[in-house]
């Protein structure tokens, strides 16, 4: 299987945006603020650093085992 080049701490930053999804997920009403602020933050980091074309990519590169 061909990788793109994804340096590890942008794939460190996929893994930590699925996780805050998840928990995001399960948090209840009201308690969800730091959450929701760290997934824009995230967001915001992948956004800027992968081209939308290779965000896939970067997610299941992500999903891989270390």
């Amino acid at each position: 299987m061909v990788h793109n080049n994804y340096s590890p701490d942008l794939v460190q930053t996929q893994r930590d945006w699925t996780r805050t999804c998840q928990a995001l997920a399960h948090a209840r009403a009201g308690h969800n603020t730091a959450l929701r602020r760290r997934l824009l933050g995230l967001s915001r980091r992948l956004v800027q650093d992968v081209p939308r074309a290779e965000q896939a990519a970067l997610r299941r590169r992500a999903q891989e085992p270390s």
